[in-house]
């Protein structure tokens, strides 16, 4: 396939606003699937863990491929809980386009804005859908002005909705100026091109202009043809509204319902016309390893192979790590390196996944998105490249787990198998993290929220057939220092007939903005290169356990500033355990505060469910910044600290008789004051 005719482009909302119900048409529509999936009924194909189906929500980002216009389109499907972000994150890190879904009855929610940061952070163009538009109380202008303010982004409607007796009947293209006329009986809604309702030709003809004079700020062309009152071109305008996406300086509002297949054939149509190409973006920037180097590697199937592997997923058949490629060819039975791991990893299969499904390839080139068999190392993050020609591109941020539990197996024999089980699902999902309690002997796991954990729980047993017992969740506390502090430690041990010496001091120095502990070297430090690696480390499994509670150490800065040098007695041991000593020591006189975390809480019930929701977050001493009136709906925006909210979701469905929806969000860490 032509380079030009690849759109990579995610499907992005917040939870129940109906994406995998467009990813779902998206697939029929396009002739993949011959049967609408359905959320509420389980037989989705994107939504494929039994998980999944049971919960009615997306875990686990999906693939597919659809044909469209002859151009491939490369879908990924994008969980919406915020439990799983993490999937969202390295999803959108190697997407070229986005489509942001927003409910067309509860508008802007607080995962959209969510998802709308990581497309921002990511530098990703995107659409916005408005969907749900056959529901009852839904309003397309009034989510376009909540786009405008709550995402700060310059949106314009590309679309309008037409309405028939109250009922979604179709909708007018802005730019072309022709109305889509939907009927059928929602399977498959066919469409046809009339001219525009006189009902709705003012509101259209204003929408129509605030878009064309925004468009030709920037087109000198489309500039005279407005200025002179000329009849404009579509395709000239179509061009000028490309341009502006792809510098994401536009964001154009698409419209419809996908439940019942309204608005999913334009919206595929905006995505080709609309949406960038591999080609159309800047050559990817890595490092070489090497020297630390800037390079650039442009998207030539003839270039040295770069690949991004954005994703790990465990199958009984062996692991699946998902890649993007970036520049070159990789085939089946070729090797390729990993520089973080300094290996070789042999590809055996190239598969174009469908979901659970795969089609082997005989190539994968540039611009693909693909799952290869056989790399048994390679983690989330990793770059895999020619050994000649190395490469490392930037990896993925992961937030840091709110959460942690217990599991320990119900039989000694079950040991080593739920520790296995547990590394393998860690290696599959970077948000979770495992380790052993040194006192209990018990496993920790750490994760994003009680869902997380709850469908980690269940999948050891599903998936892993490991009986295990597991403790209620607990908030996954953290450890800072207080105040600046320097430590130097001595270590000599007699080893045999040698004496082995080490001399470090350490400085620690708090810094809010490391989220993790940052290893640093003073300038001059005179400790040996090649003992370096090895100090790091262990200085980085030091901050693992706190010296207060052996909570996480974040929020530090330590930085190696001295050392003594004795040639004849110097030893890589009693470098490290010199250095270790010396930051326990560091550690103990800053100071430490235990930290907690904070969650950004939003809350939407009805007007008369409001003060007694207000009420019992005030109870939980909620900090609520302010509560919105829209209608009947009032939405509750506010922080509160994560231990204040276990079981606050049969809290709040008694307070608003099962209608009140919330969501929780990590924001920051917080100072516990104990």
């Amino acid at each position: 396939m032509d380079l030009s005719r690849v759109r990579n482009f995610g499907v992005v909302a917040h939870i129940d606003a109906g994406k995998t119900t467009v990813s779902e048409r998206i697939l029929f529509d396009a002739g993949v699937q011959h049967r609408c999936g359905n959320v509420d009924e389980g037989d989705t194909v994107l939504d494929w863990m039994a998980e999944e189906r049971a919960r009615g929500i997306t875990i686990t980002a999906a693939a597919s491929t659809v044909p469209w216009r002859d151009h491939q389109l490369n879908l990924i499907d994008t969980p919406g809980h915020v439990d799983f972000t993490v999937e969202v994150e390295r999803s959108m890190r190697v997407l070229d386009g986005a489509v942001l879904v927003l409910d067309g009855v509860a508008g802007v929610q607080a995962q959209s804005e969510t998802v709308w940061r990581q497309m921002q952070r990511h530098q990703v163009p995107g659409l916005v859908f408005v969907n749900k538009l056959d529901r009852k109380g839904a309003d397309f202008l009034r989510v376009v002005r909540q786009a405008r303010q709550r995402l700060g982004a310059r949106v314009r409607p590309l679309q309008f909705p037409l309405f028939d007796n109250e009922r979604l009947s179709g909708l007018v293209d802005l730019l072309a100026l022709r109305t889509w006329v939907f009927d059928g009986d929602g399977v498959r809604a066919t469409a046809q091109a009339d001219a525009v309702p006189a009902s709705c030709a003012d509101e259209v003809g204003v929408l129509r202009a605030e878009l064309l004079e925004d468009l030709a700020g920037d087109d000198e062309t489309l500039l005279e043809a407005v200025t002179a009152g000329r009849s404009i071109v579509p395709e000239v305008a179509l061009r000028a509204l490309r341009r502006r996406v792809l510098a994401r300086t536009l964001v154009p509002v698409l419209c419809g319902a996908a439940l019942r297949n309204l608005g999913i054939q334009p919206l595929l149509d905006a995505i080709v016309d609309l949406l960038p190409s591999p080609l159309d973006l800047p050559p990817v920037i890595g490092q070489d390893p090497r020297n630390g180097q800037r390079i650039e590697r442009s998207p030539a199937a003839d270039a040295p192979a770069c690949a991004l592997a954005f994703k790990v997923q465990l199958t009984p058949h062996g692991d699946l790590t998902f890649v993007r490629v970036y520049a070159g060819t990789i085939v089946p039975g070729s090797g390729l390196w990993n520089p973080r791991l300094r290996q070789h990893e042999r590809v055996t299969r190239v598969l174009r996944i469908h979901a659970e499904h795969g089609q082997p390839l005989e190539r994968a080139q540039a611009g693909d998105i693909v799952a290869l068999v056989g790399p048994r190392h390679t983690a989330t993050g990793d770059t895999l490249c020619t050994k000649d020609a190395p490469i490392v591109l930037e990896s993925l941020t992961v937030p840091d787990p709110v959460l942690t539990l217990w599991v320990e197996p119900r039989s000694t024999a079950d040991r080593d198998k739920l520790h296995q089980a547990l590394l393998r699902l860690a290696h599959e999902d970077p948000s979770l993290r495992v380790r052993e309690d040194a006192d209990t002997g018990r496993w920790l796991m750490s994760g994003m929220g009680e869902l997380h954990l709850e469908v980690v729980r269940h999948r050891l047993q599903s998936d892993f057939h490991v009986a295990c017992a597991v403790g209620a969740p607990s908030v996954a506390y953290r450890e800072a220092p207080r105040r600046p502090a320097r430590a130097e430690a001595h270590v000599e041990h007699a080893v045999g007939a040698k004496t082995i010496v080490g001399d470090v001091e350490v400085e620690v120095q708090p810094d809010p903005d490391c989220v993790r502990p940052e290893i640093e070297w003073a300038p001059g430090c005179p400790v040996p290169g090649e003992y370096r690696p090895a100090i790091e480390e262990a200085l980085r499994l030091e901050c693992h356990v706190g010296p207060r509670l052996g909570y996480p150490l974040v929020h530090a800065r330590v930085t190696v500033v001295g050392a003594r040098i004795d040639r004849a007695h110097d030893s890589e041991v009693a470098f490290v355990e010199a250095a270790t000593k010396a930051l326990r020591a560091a550690l103990e006189q800053s100071g430490i505060d235990l930290l907690e975390p904070w969650m950004r809480i939003e809350v939407e019930a009805r007007a008369e469910f409001a003060s007694g929701i207000l009420n019992d977050l005030s109870q939980r001493r909620a900090e609520v910044d302010d509560v919105v009136a829209d209608g009947d709906l009032r939405t509750i925006h506010g922080t509160v600290a994560l231990r204040r909210m276990f079981g606050y979701a049969t809290a709040v469905r008694s307070l608003s008789q099962g209608q009140a929806a919330f969501s929780l969000t990590p924001v920051e860490l917080r100072p516990t004051g104990e």
